[in-house]
This record gives structure tokens, C-alpha cells and sequence, in this order.
């Protein structure tokens, strides 16, 4: 498993970097790349069943020698030749591959898998996946299909993983997994397990090969969490003072609810004088429940137990917005608060990493800019990371590994599924939980609507802004790409294999320009990552102070700047977008 894939027949060098691109550099890695999907072949259509436009597995006969036709104006040339069943004939019609004259011989009879074109009576099928029928070795109902990269066809790496399986073949692989219990849950073991998910003989071997699989990173990732555990138990938090929170609560304009209380006095007690390993915490709750008051307590007892404390946002928009509404409220307790991101002069910016490495800067608000080379906290007590989805690992561990001790850790979501939630389960983080919304903030109605809906979506849009509201419509990408190419592997057996409705693609330059012409009398505006900053702050702010009726978006808006006018979200192809991206797309309105 360990040997270099240079070690199979056909790969050389410069196969070898074609590898090296997607991750494959051994034996083992070249097993453990997965099929993406199946193609199932095994199920055979008869020509004369055979529908206009749609993928089939056919099994023919040659009828007629392949004859290329004279070069095209594009200099093109065609291979075309008929093929028959017990039921009717077809053509077959191969691009640029005039080499497969040798191959299609006039009485041999072959597998094909491809798209039918049926008119008036006349049946054709182009460049179609082919495969030799012979009596010594049966072909696969379930026929693979691989990632790829350029220079490497799905035919190349299905041979190279042929290759390999017969290396391993009748060997005992070391297996991550112990015998007891992979035999508990009737699990095969990892020779087999691989050989079955790349060729299984049909969907029940499939089903197995991919449970021991799953068994298999779940089983290793709650070894990993352990040892974190056990790590965390075995840390040094910095030392704090006792604090009190009571000065914090009385300042703030509103009373909070029972449940921000209870997470501010978990933070409080995880991180007392007396706790015996730092904390690491995780506050979830929806879009609007007050998580940041949580936060900002944190901030407080830190910075008032004599330490620093960093506070990350995933965007430069939201570490601001922070940084305005935290600012005031710290300087009107004494504390000092600095915001540090991208965008901050470089005056500043040297300010902030000079207070800060001489203990003398209680609290920082930024974005990325903090785990930048040269910020050093002297006396980091507390890190914070908003949006824990955001950050990978190594991101969080970064910021909180910049101290000689370990600082107390919280981090809040709004979405703990999927990851978020896994670590809660497996003990990396202890959790607390906002349930109820504030005072003010109403539970958002969400509906899945089907496209018959656009009409009446668009008369709602208008009754909204004529009640003073304002309009979201996000769209999952910004324009059409240049040329769009039918993706290989037709009919599939994905790894979902739940049936997804086809809806046209919205993007959001085209929507906004389409909603602009449908509702003339409105103003409608477009947000999207290729926007320059300064652009982007410009279309947020015309928005927020209402200039702007109808916002089209891509997930830029994902977090960002309350609207509190904003009553309304469209999502189109909500099919395409994540969980936490819709809990967080959600969280703009209400």
C-alpha cells in the first residue's frame, strides 16, 4: 500500500504529477480514491426501446465495416458504422478516433452506455462507452465513475485501480479497524472492503464496501477527538482573576434572557480561577438570538481577570460591525477595545501588534489579520471565533496556539450541523445553547416553493416594499461560465440517491438585470464576491439605508450587515447551498 504508484504498469513521470494532483502519490491512495458515482450497465435496453435523449445500455453487434468520412471544414473526421440487435439497427458515430477501426469488426458484439437520439424512426448514438462482450470474462453491472484531472480519463484510472486490487489480491492488509469490531457489525475486512467498492458485483456489495467505509472515518475521527480530550484535560489555562459580571449587565440598554444568562455564567465558571483546564465552548443558537451579549460578557470578565482577549469574524463586514456596536459599550467600562483587519492603515495595524506584545491592549476585534505573522498577545486569556463554521481547525488552533499558555477558547455558531455538532458529540467542546429569541425578534416562516410560484413571488416582492420592507434574492453564482460541458457518466448511482428536481440556474448578474425589467418601478441592486470592496460597502450601505428595495446576492450576504427593514428572502436553487448557509441566509430577515 505504501509503494509509489510509479510501481504500476503505465505510469511513468509524467503520469505520476497527473496523479500527484489529485492527492495520489502511493498504492494506497490510488485504492482509497473513491468512485464519485456508479454507471449501471447492467441493466439493457433493447433498441427498439430505446427513448429520444435518454442513457442507455444497449448490447449489439457490428453490422457494417466503420468507414471514416472526409475531413470536415474543422479539419473533423468521423467514424461511422450500423449495429443491430434482435430488435432493430442503429448508427454509431465516433469523433477524432479513427483508430477504432481496428476495433469494431464487422460480427463482434459490444456493450454500449450512452445518450439515444431517436427521429423518425432512425436511431443514433455518439462516442458511447463500449465495452468487448466475451464469454471468458463477464463485464460489471456497476461500472465506476472516478474524479478526474486533465490528462487522466475515467479508462486510465479504472485500469491503474485494476492493477492495484490485483497486487493486493489474497494479501492481509493492516486494517485501522480492529477485528472485533468490524465482525460485531458484520463489516468486511479492508482487502475486500476495497475491492468491493471499486467493483461490486452489484448494489448490496456496494451498500457494505460503503458502511465499513463510513464505519471506518467515524471510528478514526472519534479516536482523534479523544485525543484532543485528553490534551484539553492535560492543558494549562492562563490564570484569571474573579470577575464580576454585574457591572457589564447593568450597562447594557436591555435585560437579557434566562438563557443568555445561564451560557454567560457557564462562560463565567469555565473560566474561574479555580477551573483545572481551559475552557473551549461552543454557544449555538439561530440567527438573532443574542449570541454576541454572550460573547461580549466573555470579554469583559477576561479583560477585567487581567488578561488579553482576540475576537475573529470570518468577514471584514462583520468584524466591524462588532467592533461599532462592542466599542462604546467597553469604552463606557473602562476598557479599551481595537478593531485590526485587512483594511486598517498601517500606522494603525503596527499601533495594535505593539500593545498588544506589551500586554497593554485588553481587547481586539478582527478578521484573518489576527493570525497574520507579528501578532503576539503578551497575556492572551480568551479567543473567540464567530461563525465557528468559517475556521477550519488549524485556523482556531493558530490563534489560540500564539500563547505561552492556554487561553480559554469559546466559539459560537448559528449552524452546528454538520461539523459543529460532531464535536459536541465526541467531547471537544462543551456546549450551551441559546433557544429563545430576544424580545423584538420574530421566528422566520420558511417555505419551499416550485417554479409555477415566479408571478406570484413577484407581486409579493412589490407588496412587501409597499409595506416599507425590503428584498433579498440570493442566487447560487454570479454569471454563466464561459462554455458549458455536458459532464461525463450520465445516469448515475450517486451517493445520494435521492432524485433532485432539474431547475434552471439563476445567476445573479442576469436575475438582477431580469428583475429590474419586471419590476420597473423598484430599485433592485447586485452584490457578488468579484465586487471591490469599496464597491460592495457601497451597494451594502445604499441597501441598508433603504436606497436600494430589492438586493440580488450571491452568499456574500451570508454574514453581514443587519437590515432590520429586510422582511423578505428569495432563495433560488436553494438545491445547491448547504445547511449552514441557509440557517445563516435565513438570519438576515425577521
Amino acid at each position: 500500500m505504501n509503494e509509489s504508484i510509479r510501481t504500476l504498469p503505465g505510469i511513468g513521470e509524467k503520469r505520476a504529477a497527473q496523479y500527484e494532483r489529485l492527492g495520489i502519490a502511493t498504492v494506497g491512495d490510488l485504492l482509497r480514491h473513491f468512485p464519485r458515482a456508479y454507471q449501471n450497465r447492467g441493466q439493457t435496453t433493447r433498441l427498439i426501446d430505446v427513448q429520444d435523449g435518454e442513457i442507455h445500455s444497449v448490447i449489439v453487434t457490428v453490422a457494417t465495416e466503420p468507414r471514416l468520412t472526409p475531413p470536415l471544414k474543422n479539419r473533423l473526421v468521423l467514424l461511422k458504422f450500423r449495429v443491430f440487435d434482435e430488435s432493430a439497427t442503429a448508427t454509431v458515430t465516433f469523433f477524432q478516433q479513427s483508430y477504432l477501426k481496428e476495433v469494431f469488426r464487422v460480427g463482434t458484439s459490444f456493450r454500449l452506455y450512452g445518450r439515444f437520439h431517436v427521429r423518425v424512426g432512425a436511431i443514433d448514438i455518439t462516442s458511447p462507452q463500449f465495452e468487448p462482450i466475451s464469454p471468458a470474462s463477464p463485464l460489471p453491472d456497476l461500472v465506476p465513475v472516478y474524479p478526474l484531472t486533465e490528462g487522466l480519463s475515467g479508462k486510465m484510472i479504472a485500469a491503474a485501480v485494476t492493477a492495484a486490487l490485483n497486487r493486493i489480491a489474497g494479501r492481509a492488509l493492516p486494517d485501522p479497524l480492529p477485528e472485533q469490531a468490524r465482525r460485531s457489525r458484520g463489516l468486511p475486512d479492508l482487502a475486500t472492503a476495497l475491492r468491493m467498492i471499486h467493483r461490486p458485483k452489484d448494489e448490496e456489495e456496494l451498500r457494505i464496501a460503503r458502511e465499513r467505509f463510513v464505519f471506518e472515518s467515524l471510528y478514526l475521527f472519534s479516536l482523534g477527538v479523544s485525543a484532543r480530550e485528553r490534551e484539553r484535560n492535560s492543558a494549562r489555562p492562563y490564570p484569571l482573576a474573579a470577575a464580576d459580571p454585574s457591572p457589564f449587565l447593568s450597562s447594557l440598554p436591555f435585560a437579557l434572557t434566562p438563557d443568555q444568562m445561564r451560557c454567560i455564567e457557564d462562560v463565567r465558571r469555565d473560566m474561574s480561577p479555580s477551573a483545572s483546564r481551559p475552557m473551549a465552548r461552543l454557544i449555538s443558537g439561530d440567527v438573532g438570538s443574542g449570541k454576541t451579549v454572550v460573547a461580549a460578557a466573555a470579554l469583559y470578565l477576561c479583560a477585567k481577570g487581567g488578561a488579553q482577549a482576540l475576537m475573529m469574524a470570518p468577514t471584514e463586514i462583520l468584524a466591524t460591525q462588532h467592533y461599532r456596536d462592542l466599542a462604546p459599550l467597553f469604552a463606557s467600562l473602562g476598557i479599551e477595545c481595537a478593531l485590526l483587519t485587512g483594511s486598517v492603515k498601517a500606522s494603525e495595524k503596527r499601533r495594535i501588534r505593539a500593545e498588544l506584545a506589551a500586554g497593554n491592549l485588553p481587547i481586539v476585534i478582527g478578521t484573518h489579520a489576527l493570525l497574520s505573522e507579528g501578532v503576539h498577545a503578551a497575556r492572551l486569556g480568551l479567543v473567540i471565533t464567530d461563525e465557528q463554521h468559517r475556521f477550519g481547525v488549524e485556523q482556531r488552533a493558530r490563534l489560540a496556539g500564539s500563547a505561552e499558555r492556554d487561553p480559554h477558547v469559546l466559539v459560537m455558531s448559528a449552524t452546528p450541523i454538520p461539523r459543529t455538532l460532531a464535536l459536541i458529540l465526541y467531547g471537544d467542546l462543551d456546549a450551551s445553547t441559546i433557544e429563545t429569541l430576544p424580545p423584538g425578534r420574530q421566528v422566520v416562516d420558511t417555505f419551499v416553493v416550485g417554479e409555477s410560484y415566479r408571478e406570484r413571488l413577484e407581486a409579493f416582492i412589490r407588496k412587501q416594499v409597499g409595506l416599507g420592507g425590503q428584498v433579498y434574492v440570493v442566487c447560487p453564482a454570479i454569471e454563466p461560465p464561459p462554455e458549458s460541458e455536458e459532464e461525463e457518466g450520465g445516469e448515475l448511482i450517486p451517493f445520494d440517491p435521492r432524485p433532485q428536481e432539474a431547475l434552471p440556474l439563476r445567476y445573479a448578474t442576469e436575475h438582477a438585470a431580469y428583475l429590474a425589467e419586471r419590476l420597473p418601478e423598484l430599485t433592485v441592486g447586485c452584490l457578488h464576491g468579484r465586487m471591490k470592496g469599496a464597491e460592495k460597502d457601497a451597494v451594502m450601505a445604499d441597501f441598508a439605508a433603504g436606497r436600494i428595495s430589492v438586493l440580488v446576492s450571491t452568499t456574500v450576504i451570508e454574514v453581514g450587515v443587519n437590515v432590520p427593514d429586510a422582511s423578505l428572502m428569495l432563495v433560488e436553487n436553494a438545491e445547491r447551498f448547504g445547511l449552514s448557509q441557509l440557517h445563516q441566509l435565513r438570519g438576515r430577515v425577521g
